[in-house]
């Protein structure tokens, strides 16, 4: 059996296909490409050897390979009727959910046997990847280990690169343009293994997603960074990738992290609820609500803490209330790699632009600690801080810094009277605020042990 094909004809098949999408068609022959270029890939099983995300983002991308005169063909060993299965099984449950080629089935091998891909000791094909151009020579070819899964744009960039006569590099396709893959991520499409259900929220720094992991079936909350995020996606998944080992129920889980689709990803346990921002936005909770939130988000960040993790832009869009009344913290340890940014502007009170180099400053502007707005780096005390501010913004019903610019707030930060706050306060967070909102991180309060005690004797003077 020979090892290579490159400039060879490819060898002549016909084979029972699937009837998707061409009701008409129901074989697949070799012949019937001639005059076009074709990408034939070949794959073990059905379901139980082949994440369906490899197929579907071929099929995704047919308007791209029609771009380029090139048709598309799947070759397993499964018979017709258990490919046909598989393209009308919902995505949501393994399946294709549809698919813009046909699936051909080489039952005995064959085929596979021809083009050099099929393991007898298993009786299954490798994963194995052709090019035959139009007049049917094999062009390009490449034979994947079982466990190494293919992308439309790594063909797409081979194919272009074969009918132009260019040079390859890794990077560049013919017409100059990137295949994009933010392009992928809107609601319907598989993103990586994850099937997008819907936008949930949008940042400076990234776009979260409800999606379902079709690996492991479970919702997650998929956040993808954005493309002018001023930091490497090296360092972000880094940092997750520390945080993910901090197991809390106040703490959202990080169930993973990667950047193998061509985007750095955090994949995220999925909180129904609302952000703390959202339920101060209708009424100030009641005292027992208040301090029951303020006892879950402070054990969360406690033990946060506990682990050497500093979060380092605490607010209430960063803290996420249940339905069931449970409370998660979002986003630690990113602000850690987020750390240096630079003023955007002096009129707006909204999150600060970022930069990687350069000094100074991270975080939203109304919550930020003395010591931050000094440009200096987050510490324990500074999440104390602005934990110090949440508890006030629900004591009172309205943001310590709601006015003012970027300046002015700063400034009104960096001469806060803790003694004034806890007036404004009131009992019962007066004691924690004025001790959490001390101007000077060395006096400040940093025990959230302590604090978490302190909440509990509340709780219990006001049953």
């Amino acid at each position: 059996m020979p090892t290579t094909y490159v400039g060879n004809l490819a060898p002549a098949f016909d084979l029972p296909c699937t009837r998707h999408p061409d009701p008409a068609r129901s074989r697949a022959r070799l012949s019937d490409y001639r005059g076009r270029w074709l990408v034939v890939v070949f794959y073990p099983r059905d379901f139980s050897m082949v994440c369906p995300t490899e197929l579907v983002g071929l099929s995704q991308r047919i308007a791209d390979f029609e771009e380029h005169g090139c048709d598309l063909l799947a070759i397993s060993s499964d018979p017709v009727d258990l490919h046909e299965r598989w393209i009308v099984t919902p995505r949501a449950q393994g399946g294709l959910g549809g698919l813009n080629f046909p699936l051909a089935s080489d039952v005995d091998g064959s085929v596979s046997s021809a083009y050099g891909v099929f393991d007898p000791a298993r009786n299954l094909a490798l994963r194995g990847t052709f090019i035959v151009d139009p007049d049917g020579v094999i062009q390009y070819q490449v034979v994947h280990n079982l466990s190494v899964g293919r992308r439309s744009q790594e063909v797409l960039r081979v194919l272009s690169a074969i009918q132009s006569g260019g040079l390859c590099r890794e990077e560049w396709m013919a017409d100059g343009a990137h295949i994009d893959p933010y392009a992928m991520l809107t609601p319907g499409k598989i993103f990586s293994h994850y099937y997008l259900d819907s936008e949930i929220g949008a940042g400076t720094f990234a776009r979260v997603y409800l999606a379902r992991d079709l690996q492991l079936d479970r919702p997650v909350a998929l956040k993808v960074f954005n493309r002018d995020c001023p930091v490497t996606p090296g360092s972000v998944l880094a940092e997750a990738r520390s945080v993910a080992a901090l197991n809390h129920p106040n703490v959202c889980t990080i169930y993973a992290v990667d950047d193998a689709a061509g985007l750095p990803v955090i994949a995220m346990e999925y909180v129904q609820g609302r952000t703390l921002a959202s339920r101060l936005g209708d009424s100030r909770p009641r005292t027992g609500e208040m301090l029951a939130i303020a006892r879950q988000i402070a054990g969360g960040v406690g033990a946060a803490h506990d682990s050497g993790i500093v979060h380092g832009d605490l607010k209430p869009d960063n803290i996420m209330v249940g339905d069931d009344g449970l409370v998660k913290v979002l986003d630690f340890g990113l602000a850690r790699r987020l750390n240096r940014a630079e003023l955007v502007a002096t009129d707006e009170t909204g999150e600060l632009g970022v930069a990687e180099s350069g000094g100074g400053l991270f975080g939203t502007p109304r919550y930020l600690a003395p010591e931050q707005t000094r440009g200096e780096p987050a510490t324990v005390a500074s999440d104390v801080f602005s934990l110090g501010l949440v508890f006030y913004e629900m004591a009172s019903g309205r943001p310590a810094f709601a006015e003012g610019n970027v300046l002015q707030v700063m400034d009104r930060i960096r001469n806060v009277d803790p003694d004034a706050m806890a007036t404004e306060a009131r009992e019962p967070f007066a004691p924690l605020i004025r001790s959490m909102l001390d101007p000077d991180p060395g006096r400040r309060e940093t025990d959230l042990r302590r604090i978490v005690a302190e909440i509990d004797d509340a709780e219990c003077r006001c049953h």
